[in-house]
């Protein structure tokens, strides 16, 4: 990959010149994400102190480290009353339930809201072709539950649970697949394609995850089909893309380009990335270039400028804003209204995960933009690698309070609770 941080294109000059006047502007649209009445009104009294007593837990760097590994420890040896506890604690808070019916509570209380909710089964690290086909066979299921539910218009999957990690970890290096593994990605495809076929025929959307950068081209390619396929009247099919990776901008606006060209609808969720640490470690473990941005500043303007590109280019291409930055979602707020987009186009869409940045959410909802929620579900027991890092993500590890901490603590003195 070629590293570089200078204009590749007069595209992206084009951006930059937006991205002056946007700066030396002010503000055309009325968003107070600081306004924690909106952000909070969906919780009860005693859920809020809930959530205000679990993110203080969070905010103690030591205890979410001693609980972390506590946690898997207990799992692995499959103690019963920790699942439990798990439950009715940090699992309640980011996750919407085990099953799509348990789920369903809090999918109408968010509709209630005016949220939408994109539904994410959380399985993680299954490897035989068993629980592929049961992956499959459950996203299936949520297309179908999205589909006779108005407020749930799109399902979230990752490849990784549909095919082995070190099946498409060896296509990405390049070495030739046995007949055996020609079949796996054959059934990779199968699969895929059930998935896409089936939100095609009834409606509804499907984001595919980033992953990996040593596994991310062939996951390129495999959407990319998808995409082709099932994109010609509208956007069924979404690929991610990392904006913390140095060469994803342009590869965003290369995958624009090759979109327009081949006659279908570019589906594209930005998101900054969610594997830095590992990315950079792997990067000087192997002595290669890291892929990741060297710096936040140079990750947050590569996530901006990809923003006002899919903003500029709405009318054939679908985005959605999947942040938990402030200044990136007001940004994409303040260019819809100059440009005079309908909030609720339906090419342009916010998003942040259930249990965090209900600042964001529920004022741009207040607002009439088209915003959802992640709604994780499933197993507690499969889900806790999710769960652990979201904990570790919500860890004041400056020793200041996290911003979820508080607003929790800002809401809780306007309502005259004591925690």
């Amino acid at each position: 990959m070629k590293e570089s941080s200078q204009p590749v294109n007069p595209i992206i000059k084009k951006l930059e010149e937006l991205a002056d006047q946007y700066l030396q502007g002010k503000s055309v649209v009325d968003l107070d994400f600081s306004n924690t009445k909106i952000a909070f009104e969906y919780k009860t009294d005693q859920e809020l102190k809930r959530s205000t007593w679990l993110f203080g837990l969070m905010n103690k760097p030591w205890l979410v480290k001693i609980g972390s590994k506590l946690t898997l420890w207990a799992i692995k040896l499959r103690l019963p009353f920790v699942v439990g506890i798990i439950k009715s604690t940090i699992f309640k808070h980011f996750c919407g339930g085990t099953t799509l019916l348990t789920s369903q509570h809090d999918i109408e209380v968010l509709a209630a809201h005016n949220v939408l909710s994109v539904l994410d089964y959380g399985v993680e690290a299954k490897a035989s072709e068993e629980d592929f086909n049961a992956t499959m066979n459950e996203g299936i299921k949520e297309v179908e539950f999205a589909a006779q539910t108005g407020s749930v218009p799109v399902v979230s999957s990752k490849i990784t649970g549909l095919g082995r990690f070190s099946l498409l970890e060896k296509i990405q290096s390049g070495e030739k697949l046995t007949d055996e593994e020609e079949k796996e990605y054959q059934n990779i495809i199968k699969r895929m394609d059930s998935m896409c076929n089936r939100a095609s025929e009834l409606g509804v959307c499907i984001f595919f995850d980033a992953e990996e950068s040593w596994i991310q081209d062939p996951l390129d390619s495999l959407i990319n089909m998808m995409m082709k396929r099932y994109n010609k009247e509208r956007a069924v099919v979404y690929n991610t893309f990392q904006l913390y990776r140095h060469d994803r901008l342009q590869y965003l606006i290369d995958s624009y380009d090759w979109a327009k060209k081949e006659g279908f609808i570019l589906g594209a969720k930005l998101v900054r990335g969610a594997y830095m640490e590992k990315e950079r470690e792997r990067a000087e473990r192997m002595g290669y270039p890291s892929p990741i941005h060297p710096t936040k500043e140079a990750s947050d303007e590569a996530f901006n400028m990809a923003v006002r590109f899919c903003v500029d280019n709405y009318e054939t291409l679908a985005s959605c804003n999947a942040s938990h930055n402030e200044y990136s979602n007001r940004m994409q707020a303040e260019l819809m209204v100059e440009k005079g987009i309908s909030k609720d186009h339906p090419h342009l869409m916010f998003a942040q995960l259930y249990g965090m940045s209900d600042n964001l959410t529920f004022n741009l909802a207040k607002a009439g933009y088209r915003v959802g929620k992640y709604v994780i579900y499933g197993p507690v027991r499969d889900v806790i690698p999710y769960l652990l890092r979201r904990a570790q993500e919500n860890t004041a590890v400056t020793g200041d309070m996290s911003r979820e901490y508080g607003l929790l603590l800002k809401e809780m003195k306007r309502r005259g609770l004591k925690k």
